[in-house]
């Protein structure tokens, strides 16, 4: 048991010693694991993938953090610079969220740290990056710890849905998944997310 405590406090200062930058945004409405929240505008820098989702979340992942940690080059300058990791990485299907296991298609997104603008951030290298500005949005949001199978994220996916449609919201889109975790978080801690955009 001691050894447990020990392992959970190591565990704990760990997570702290990495506290990483997320979005902001503000809570509307709650309820169990369920928000709605209004996101302030931000930047992302993204990347289209094919494959299966961990294949291609893995791939995506590879590609984006290529960029942030300096194949890019400075505006008005032949520097490089590396960017902070930010969380969550979002991982999107390009179509509906039925058809999670048949998508082979895939967009992910790292989210740039706040204190850049889209002219004051590197430019990527890589034709495969992309940054691009998302204006302030609503946002649902299905909160929930584990692995991502492909089930458990049909299941949060239509809990989620469900959940807007009681509350006569309307989605603009597939929902997304948020990971806010390294892979070897173990999956007890692991923090997810399923994000549905809401039309205004």
């Amino acid at each position: 048991m001691r050894l447990l405590f020990c392992f959970l406090g190591c565990l704990m200062a760990t997570s702290a010693a990495l506290a990483i930058e997320e979005p902001k945004y503000k809570v509307l409405d709650q309820d169990a694991g369920f928000e709605l929240r209004q996101y302030a505008p931000l930047i992302v820098a993204e990347t289209w993938v094919d494959g299966d989702m961990d294949a291609a979340s893995s791939k995506g992942f590879r590609i984006i953090a290529d960029y942030i940690f300096g194949n890019n080059k400075v505006p008005q300058s032949t520097q490089s610079s590396k960017i902070a990791m930010t969380a969550p990485v979002l991982v999107q299907p390009a179509v509906d969220a039925s058809t999670w296991l048949q998508t082979k298609r895939w967009r992910v997104q790292f989210v740039m740290p706040d204190k850049y603008t889209l002219e004051s951030l590197p430019l990527p290298n890589s034709g495969a990056v992309k940054l691009r500005e998302v204006p302030a949005k609503t946002v649902a949001v299905a909160k929930y710890s584990g692995l991502n199978t492909d089930s458990r994220i049909r299941k949060e996916s239509q809990a989620l849905t469900d959940w807007v449609q009681a509350r006569k919201l309307v989605p603009s889109g597939p929902p997304q998944l948020a990971r806010y975790n390294p892979p070897w978080a173990l999956p007890m801690f692991r923090r997810n997310e399923i994000q549905l955009e809401i039309k205004d």
